[in-house]
């Protein structure tokens, strides 16, 4: 027996939307958004519906005119600058104390 009214597929409104607010650091495949269609995937983000973050950084948002003289907003991810370790540290000979 089937039941009868109530909803034919399972839709849950409150998992819709924004997932992650300005200037949160986030890492890389952090889903930011669900209903991508209300913001737009901006530098260093992947996705059409479900934005997720390309890389470790800081989320921003953007606004500008799209289509239509309708404003449209952006999702971006500010990538943090890896520690330059690169650098060779100078190292200082050790001292040997004299001996008598």
């Amino acid at each position: 027996m089937s039941k009868v009214g109530g909803l034919t597929s399972k839709y849950y409104r409150e998992t819709r939307g924004l997932k992650v607010s300005g200037g949160k650091f986030v890492k890389s495949g952090t889903l930011l958004t669900r209903q991508g269609y209300k913001w737009k995937p901006g530098k260093n983000v992947n996705g059409a519906v479900h934005l997720t973050a390309g890389c470790d950084g800081e989320v921003y948002f953007t606004r500008k005119k799209g289509k239509r003289k309708k404003k449209e907003t952006y999702i971006h991810i500010k990538p943090i600058e890896k520690a330059k370790s690169t650098k060779a540290k100078k190292k200082t000979p050790a001292k040997k104390g004299k001996e008598e």
